[in-house]
Formats: C-alpha cells, sequence, structure tokens
C-alpha cells in the first residue's frame, strides 16, 4: 500500500499529470458508462428463473430430469388451465370448449405434437373445466402465457373466469414480479440515496457525485456480467440480478463517503486539494481495500454451495463489489479535485491549519476537539464503558431468541409471490375441483424389472391420488435402456410442503423395494432445493467466518480485536435475524422462508458488518499509534461515527428498495439485511464494540507492539 501511494505521489508531481489524470480518469469512466448503461434493461434476457437448473447434477430430482428428456419426445413445461364456470348449465356447449382446446394448440409457443393439449376435462362437481398444455421451454414463456390468458378471455361462457396456472404459469407471473428490476428497484434506490445524501451533506453537488460514482460501478458490472452470462460463463436470475444493482450502489456510496469524510477532514487543515487527496487516499486505501477484499471473498466462499443459484450469486455479487471498489478509489477522487471545495457548495470546508504535532499534544482524551454528538458519545462511553456493552449485549442476545420462532424449511412458489397472481389464484381453484398434483406429477423412474412392486409402492403412498405408466404407441409402458417412467398425481400442490413430503415417504419406501428407483418432478425438486439450501448453510457459514477472521488479523495486527469484532458481527445478525423471525410471522404473516434466506442474510450481514468495523477500528489503530489505545478508541470513534451512521443508514435504505419488488425471498432479504445494518451501523459499531474494546484496553492489540505503548 505505501509503495503504490509513494508512486502515485511521484506521478502526480508534474503539473500536466495533475491537470489530466483526473479527466482521464473520468473520460475512462463514461466509456464504460456508455457502452454498459445500455445493457441495463438486457439483463433480463440472460436471465434464468427456472429452479430445476438451480440443483446439482448430483440430485435425485436433477437425475430423473435427465432421463426423462429419453422418455418425452419434446422438451416443455406444462401450463394448466382452469376455468371455473358460472353455472353448470354451461357445460352443456361441449363444442365451445373443444373450440378453446383448438386455439390453444395454436398459439405460438404450444408444443405442436401429440398431447400438447389434454382436455377439456370436467369437474366431478361440474363447476369448472382444465385442460393441460404443453409449452416448448425454448420459447418466451410470458408471453406464450399472455396469449392463452387473453385468448381465454375472449372464448370462455359469459361469467366464467379462465386461469394459466402450473409451472408454466407461475414461473411466467414470477418473471413479471421480476420486471420491476430493471428500471422501478434503481429508480427507487437512487431516489432513496440521494435524499439521505442531502440531508447527511445539505450539498447539492455531492450526493449527484456519489450516485454518478455508483452509476458508473453498475454500468461497469453489469456490462461484465451481461457478457459472461450471455457466453453462459455464469448463470444470471431474477434475485442475483436484483441483489447486484442494490449490492453495487450500497458499497459504492460506502466507499465514497469514506473518502470524502477524510477528505474534507485533511482539506481543512491544508490549501492544497492535491494534497488534502494524498492524505486521504493515504488513510482510505488500506481500509476500503481490506473491505472490499473481505466482502469480495465472502460472496465467493458462495462457490462452495451445491445450489447453482448460490454459486453464480457469488462471482456476479463479488464482480459489483469490485467495481464499486474500483469506481470509488479512482472516478471519485478525480471528481473530488475537479470539483475541490466547491463539491460541498454552499457548506464549503473552511481552512483551519494546524500542526499535527501541536494538535495532539493537546489531546488527553482524544475528543478535546470535537464537538457535538460525536464528541459527547465518546465521553459517555469513557463514563460507563462496562455497563454500555453489558446492557446492549443483553438486548442483542434477547433479540437474537427470536430464531426459535424462524420457519426457513421452505415455501410454496405460489407463496413466493406476494403481488396479484391468476396463476396462484387458479391454483386455489384448480385444488378445490381437481386434484391439486394433476399437471405436475411426481416422476418415478425405475428398472423394468421390478416395475411392479415400485409401481405398487407408488400408488399406495399416502398423498398419492392415482398413478400410471408412461406408454408407447402401443398402449404398452415405455422402456428406455431397461428403464420405465410412472407418474404418480398428487392430491397436493406440487410445490407445496405436503407433496414434499409425500415424495419424502415415496422415497423411504421405494429405497426398501429397489434402491435404483428415481423419484423426481416438480415437488421433488423442490424439496431438493430445499435441502441443499440448509446443508450449504451449515457449510458455508464457518468458512465466511474464518476468511474474515484472517484479514481482519492481517489488517489490524492482532488476534484479540478480530476476535471480538467477528464475534459481534454473529450477535447482530443473530438479534437480526430472531427480530426478523418475530417480524414475518407475527407482523407480515408469511407462510414461511427460503432456506436460503438465513444463508444470504448471513453473507451481506456479516460482510457489510465487517466493514464498518474496519472503517471504526483501521482508524482507531490509527490514532492509538499518536496517543494510545483508550484515547485512540474514543477519537476513532468520533471521527468515523458520523460517516459510518450515516452509510449505515445509506446501505439500509438501498437494501430496504429490494422490498418493491414482489417476491418473498427479495422482502425478507430486504428487512433482514436493512433492520441488521442499521443495528449494526447504530448500536454495535457506535457502542458496543467501542465500549468492549474501551473495558479491555491495551489487551486488543495483543500480541502487536501497541500493547506497549501508554496512554498519553
Amino acid at each position: 500500500m505505501r509503495m503504490f501511494i509513494k508512486k502515485l505521489t511521484k506521478l502526480t508531481k508534474s503539473k500536466w499529470t495533475r491537470r489530466l489524470l483526473p479527466i482521464l480518469i473520468v473520460f475512462i469512466w463514461l466509456v464504460i458508462g456508455s457502452i454498459g448503461g445500455p445493457t441495463f434493461g438486457k439483463l433480463s434476457g440472460v436471465s434464468s428463473n427456472n429452479q430445476s437448473t438451480f440443483l446439482p447434477s448430483s440430485a435425485d430430482s436433477t437425475k430423473v430430469a435427465a432421463l426423462q428428456q429419453k422418455f418425452y419426445s419434446n422438451n416443455t413445461i406444462p401450463a394448466i388451465i382452469v376455468i371455473k364456470l358460472a353455472s353448470p348449465s354451461q357445460l352443456a356447449d361441449l363444442s365451445s370448449f373443444q373450440k378453446i382446446s383448438t386455439s390453444l394448440a395454436n398459439i405460438k409457443g404450444v408444443f405442436k405434437g401429440p398431447g400438447a393439449v389434454v382436455g377439456p376435462i370436467h369437474s366431478k362437481d361440474g363447476q369448472a373445466v382444465e385442460y393441460f398444455v404443453q409449452v416448448n421451454t425454448n420459447s418466451t414463456i410470458n408471453n406464450v402465457v399472455k396469449a392463452m390468458r387473453t385468448q381465454l378471455n375472449k372464448q370462455i361462457p359469459v361469467g366464467s373466469t379462465a386461469y394459466v396456472t402450473g409451472p408454466a404459469g407461475l414461473s411466467a407471473d414470477l418473471i413479471n414480479a421480476f420486471g420491476g428490476i430493471d428500471g422501478i428497484l434503481l429508480l427507487v434506490a437512487l431516489i432513496a440515496v440521494f435524499i439521505i445524501l442531502l440531508i447527511v451533506y445539505r450539498s447539492i453537488f455531492l450526493p449527484i457525485l456519489v450516485l454518478i460514482t455508483a452509476m458508473f460501478a453498475l454500468s461497469g458490472a453489469i456490462l461484465l456480467v451481461y457478457v459472461l452470462a450471455s457466453h453462459q460463463v455464469i448463470k444470471l436470475n431474477g434475485e442475483s440480478q436484483g441483489i447486484l444493482s442494490i449490492l453495487v450502489i450500497g458499497a459504492a456510496t460506502d466507499y465514497s463517503l469514506l473518502i470524502i469524510s477524510r477528505f474534507r477532514e485533511e482539506i481543512g487543515n491544508t490549501a492544497s486539494k492535491w494534497h488534502a487527496i494524498k492524505e486521504a487516499y493515504k488513510y482510505c486505501l488500506e481500509p476500503i481495500t481490506a473491505s472490499a477484499a473481505t466482502v469480495i471473498l465472502a460472496l465467493l466462499c458462495l462457490l462452495f454451495s451445491n445450489l447453482n443459484s448460490n454459486k453464480s450469486l457469488g462471482p456476479i455479487a463479488a464482480l459489483g463489489i469490485l467495481f464499486a471498489f474500483l469506481s470509488a478509489m479512482t472516478l471519485l477522487p478525480a471528481f473530488l479535485i475537479i470539483f475541490d471545495r466547491t463539491a460541498f457548495w454552499p457548506f464549503k470546508p473552511k481552512l483551519h491549519p494546524i500542526s499535527t504535532e501541536v494538535k495532539y499534544q493537546q489531546l488527553k482524551t482524544g475528543v478535546e476537539d470535537r464537538s457535538g454528538v460525536w464528541r459527547q458519545v465518546p465521553e459517555f462511553i469513557s463514563k460507563r464503558y462496562r455497563t454500555i456493552w453489558i446492557v446492549l449485549f443483553l438486548i442483542l442476545f434477547g433479540l437474537s431468541l427470536g430464531l426459535t420462532q424462524l420457519n426457513a424449511n421452505g415455501v410454496s412458489q405460489a407463496a413466493t409471490i406476494l403481488g396479484k397472481s391468476n396463476a396462484v389464484d387458479g391454483q386455489t381453484v384448480q385444488a378445490e375441483h381437481f386434484p391439486a398434483g394433476s399437471g405436475s406429477p411426481v416422476v418415478v423412474i425405475t428398472p423394468i424389472l421390478g416395475s411392479i412392486k415400485v409401481f405398487r409402492a407408488v400408488k399406495n403412498t399416502p398423498g398419492v391420488v392415482s398413478a400410471s405408466y408412461y406408454i408407447d404407441q402401443n398402449n404398452l409402458p415405455k422402456t428406455v435402456n431397461g428403464k420405465v417412467l410412472i407418474n404418480a398425481i398428487l392430491a397436493y400442490n406440487s410445490d407445496s410442503r405436503a407433496a414434499q413430503n409425500v415424495v419424502k415417504n415415496m422415497r423411504n419406501n421405494l429405497s426398501v423395494i429397489n434402491n435404483k428407483a428415481l423419484v423426481g418432478g416438480t415437488s421433488a425438486i423442490y424439496l431438493d432445493t430445499n435441502n441443499t439450501a440448509k446443508a450449504d448453510f451449515i457449510k458455508i457459514i464457518p468458512i465466511v467466518l474464518i476468511v474474515i477472521l484472517i484479514i481482519l488479523i492481517i489488517l489490524l495486527r492482532a488476534l484479540v480485536a478480530p476476535i471480538i469484532l467477528v464475534l459481534s458481527v454473529i450477535l447482530s445478525f443473530a438479534a437480526s435475524l430472531g427480530v426478523a423471525a418475530l417480524v414475518f410471522n407475527h407482523l407480515f404473516h408469511f407462510s414461511g422462508a427460503d432456506p436460503s434466506v438465513p444463508l444470504f442474510g448471513f453473507i451481506f450481514l456479516v460482510a457489510l458488518g465487517i466493514d464498518y468495523n474496519i472503517f471504526l477500528m483501521s482508524r482507531v489503530r490509527e490514532e492509538t499509534k499518536k496517543i494510545g489505545t483508550r484515547p485512540g478508541i474514543l477519537r476513532g470513534l468520533s471521527l468515523t461515527g458520523g460517516v459510518i451512521t450515516s452509510a449505515g443508514i445509506v446501505l439500509a435504505a438501498t437494501f430496504a428498495a429490494l422490498a418493491v419488488i414482489p417476491i418473498l425471498f427479495l422482502v425478507q432479504i430486504a428487512f433482514i439485511v436493512a433492520f441488521g445494518v442499521l443495528i449494526d451501523s447504530i448500536l454495535v459499531r457506535s457502542l458496543l464494540v467501542p465500549a468492549a474494546t474501551f473495558d479491555m484496553s491495551k489487551v486488543i492489540w495483543w500480541p502487536s507492539h501497541l500493547t506497549k505503548k501508554s496512554d498519553i
């Protein structure tokens, strides 16, 4: 780091270099933005929300999906049409329902061949009609479903209601729910950040400069992600897409706030903007680099996941953080050089030059030259430090007890869509008049030898309404490589927990009868996804904590302080998740949560929470070298408290913007991270950590030489 600063100082000694370098940097980012900007609306085109692609090849449902293609001559996804009749008498006009079948078959994107449209099928109570339509997976599913709904509304009997549900209908509504990611999400996040920065800095230019920095970072990240996704190097889905935007804006803003805060401090001591930016850069480079490296490595730990959706998010989000770092460390300093004190207009920093040596000779507590709330808070801590950290520890521990109510065992796909959904409503109507699992059967593939026993076991499994062999043109069970395929219709919706329990019981029974029998289908995919996500949580969390601890040890050159900091973020995460569990269950009345929610919450909260630890403790270490540990803690807090709190509020606001997308997973992540970041930046980083480290004093630096430095 020091070598880099020295080389940068030499480079900027030339008068022409000083004039041209900032302009050159801005020009480079303008080029990146002009190329990357237009790709904002194109990400959805390379995004996939097909849950079957999330699982590893070792999962039973993945193996079944591969074997199914050998039985079927087409690659399709079923749509289930349900028409709720105004009265049973409408069934008398059979020709009108047959015409609907013909119209559905002629829609572009529907499979052309035998079995493309099955129906009309009348319900036993005479109040509904059902069709099964095979949609080509290589078509734009939401457009096909939209065409179906439009056509149905033209042809259904007066007073009746049509629904397009099943896997195709739910996928289409899910895609439509994600439709706001490219525009609405970004707009809400930027407006929130702008308003907060306007209040914090009371400046017109600074919020604009920070947002431009963040937007160029996002442009660069999106451009690279788009190229990688287009070439299938990485798999992008709607969740990753939304998180990428929020993460880049939040991280770039946080890093920018730290640089601006230090630049403002330094420019008050010198008339030279170059000297001020050099000093700001010198002191910010190490903590921001460590912060970015921590988040990037924590995200890359997701590569250890067995879920492809988690595995792909790791590098996608890591690229976002990398561009946030590069933009904040190059483009923003260039802006500050170009605008100088004008960037802070109308409240430009005044010049109050004072020798650093003289200033520190006047300090005893470390905050004598400070004023306002960030003098009062450190002074309060110095008087009540033990009471403060013990009380806060007990409060956070108490909040973490809510974890016992966290229901992260998975939810149905219908429950993931929080907005209005024709497919979700259709699922309810279908379950009222037909077997709920029709159209999305459990698929069993087993060797033909002994298949009769397997068939009986499948049929007799509680929750199975009917079972049948997949037959060939001779009306015999079709055989492929010595295997047969059995379809089992369940009494439950395919994405429900009840259906997953049926799959679990079926697998247990078949493992005794024939351990080569594989159980797959939509319900099995949901079950395998939930089980894999739970296993990922247990495996990845220790890896992330070890990585973070190592980075903190390297940064702080100590062992005790890093351990305290890691324990503090674990406590903060547990408290946030505990409160989230209570809110989800008793305020929002959510049916549950995806098993990946705690993992993602942990990754973002712990990695980003460590950011604030790094910002605080790197400054504390810097001040400790000059005035000792306890005064250094108080001074470090007084100098960084404002920027850390501001950064926390900004980051919380950006993550809260995820809630505008009506997807359960994103709404839950939005609450957990936003609430957790506020706890972390306002309570943990501003009170608990300073109070605990103040209590331990020089011990926190063990075994470094700072343990021997006496306080002034």
